[in-house]
């Protein structure tokens, strides 16, 4: 159905048009019609056209004055004019309104309907693309939840390549670089620092999700993980790197209604705290503030800058260029290692170069934290005293190069561990497996048998297998066999059968369909071949 109005202030030419409309389109057409430019803006504010034909010369208010007035209250009405002054201006005019067509009287009947059916199309795709654009946007509000919860799951557990980070941002919208984290914890009630019944409330919480999701998101431009236990880690992104405190004051107040309008909507006790703003890849650091405010006050809401946990920098301290150091050596990344724990030395040497001490004592603290990430992460193997020279050589060096270097030389040694250790384990692994495998590769074997004597779950293990060999499980323990059955096929006089049996195969029929599979030949066609050549 299309709304079409007619506006002219002459009654022939407004019953001449009905008359082709209702002709050509039938009940396709709601028409209705004014003569004056006033009652024609009045007629489009009720009517809300879909296509308005218009006559520019009306009394009053003119065809294009009237156009501009409907414009702003009705931006989808396609417009056709009609006129018998052919003059330029005003064809300008019409094309600036966005008109779609501009027809001179007296119209003839072919233009008309041409000029209705190219408005009709036009309203049809329009109505198409605000449809498609409504169902798009449905379907991202069903899976929205899906996705945030993703990103915050991503980041509370660290399990994300920056990549990762950098699609949840461009799909949900997120524009900043930081944030900070809420933890939202239920109830039946609050007693002291903990709420009680956490399991029943976590299922109550679970049904009211929808809903407390919907107020979060009232009170915060925030990105809201799933139900957790009887908790919801919340993500709010922010615009700068750290929060002033005419703002967190404001934070508080509005955790405070939050908190209190969701107890009145789901009737479920609730408890807010509140992280500090990190950079988004380190935001799990603000999840463990705000739980940790949490635990140390007995408040409704608690900001972790109102209490004495965690640790303060003083303000040029380069903290995340300190957490990136470290994320390098845990990931044994060498080369972007060495380049944060060179920019760190600089930073030392920049901030007070003449203070020896406090540069020896933060680079032995470096150093021994990056070699005990190296324990963790490398499986290296600790010894008591493979330590205790480093003290006597920091301090006999008197210079910040120095340092500097023994620095360096530490973090590096500590990537290339865990680098190394990595590389020699699953090394020593895939021998022990190919050592294995060569030992009863004519039994029955699978890679379920394999993956247990190194002690690496199947999946992991054939990754693995096929990363260091070239080839899965199957098709290197197939080439041994045939290798094998080749050998005995030259250099034995044992049966068909018995060969079968030597190579792990069960069935000579499959056997020799494989063999000819591998090698082009029967396994009698090869030894023949091989016996003629000699």
């Amino acid at each position: 159905m299309y709304r079409i109005m007619l506006a002219d202030d002459e009654g022939i030419v407004i019953d001449s048009m009905k008359f082709i409309i209702e002709k050509e389109f039938g009940e396709e057409c709601e028409v209705e019609f004014a003569k004056t430019g006033r009652s024609v803006i009045e007629l489009a504010e009720r009517f809300r056209p879909d296509i308005a034909v218009m006559d520019i010369q009306m009394p009053g208010i003119n065809g294009i004055e009237a156009m501009k007035e409907i414009r702003n209250f009705s931006g989808n009405t396609v417009f056709i004019v009609m006129s018998a002054y052919d003059k330029f201006d005003y064809a300008k005019e019409a094309i600036s309104l966005g008109v779609m067509e501009y027809i001179n009287k007296p119209m003839e009947r072919t233009k008309i309907v041409s000029a209705l059916r190219k408005a009709m199309q036009q309203i049809d795709r329009d109505r198409k693309k605000r449809s498609d654009d409504l169902l798009i946007k449905e379907k991202l509000e069903n899976i929205e939840p899906i996705i945030e919860n993703g990103l915050i799951y991503n980041i509370l557990f660290q399990e994300h390549f920056d990549e990762d980070i950098d699609n949840y941002k461009a799909i949900l919208g997120v524009g900043e670089n930081y944030g900070y984290m809420m933890c939202v914890v239920c109830g039946d009630s609050q007693v002291g620092n903990h709420m009680t019944n956490a399991v029943g409330s976590s299922v109550r919480m679970s049904n009211h999700y929808a809903e407390v999701r919907d107020c979060l998101k009232e009170f915060f431009p925030c990105k809201v993980g799933a139900v957790m236990a009887n908790k919801i880690a919340v993500l709010v992104p922010f615009g700068a790197s750290s929060m002033d405190y005419n703002t967190r004051i404001e934070l508080i107040d509005r955790g405070r209604e939050l908190v209190r309008y969701l107890r009145k909507k789901v009737d479920i006790s609730f408890r807010l705290g509140i992280g500090r703003v990190k950079i988004l890849r380190q935001l799990n650091g603000s999840y463990e503030e705000a739980l940790s405010a949490l635990v140390a006050t007995t408040g409704q809401v608690a900001h972790v800058d109102d209490l004495p946990i965690g640790c303060d920098y003083e303000k040029d301290y380069p903290v995340d260029l300190e957490k990136n150091l470290f994320d390098s050596v845990t990931r044994g990344d060498y080369d972007e290692a060495v380049m944060y724990a060179g920019n760190f030395a600089d930073w030392m040497n920049e901030f007070d170069g003449t203070n020896l001490m406090a540069i020896r004592l933060k680079v032995l603290e470096f150093a021994l934290r990056a070699e005990k990430v190296a324990y963790e992460n490398g499986g290296m193997t600790y010894r008591f005293g493979s330590r205790d020279s480093y003290l006597p050589e920091i301090m006999s060096m008197n210079t910040t190069a120095e340092l500097r270097e023994w620095f360096l030389n530490k973090i590096m040694t500590a990537c290339r561990n865990i680098s190394s250790k990595r590389q020699e384990r699953s090394k020593d692994t895939i021998e022990s497996a190919k050592e294995f495998i060569a030992d009863n590769f004519s039994g029955d074997l699978s890679l379920d048998d394999v993956s247990r004597v190194v002690n690496i779950s199947p999946y992991y293990f054939s990754k693995l297998f096929k990363e260091a060999t070239g080839k899965n499980f199957i098709e290197y323990l197939t080439d041994l066999r045939i290798e094998r059955a080749k050998t005995l096929l030259l250099d034995s006089d044992l049966s068909m059968k018995e060969i079968c049996a030597e190579c792990g195969y069960q069935d000579p029929n499959y056997f020799s369909r494989t063999f000819k599979k591998n090698t082009g030949f029967t396994p009698t066609e090869y030894k023949e071949k091989k016996a003629a050549k000699d």
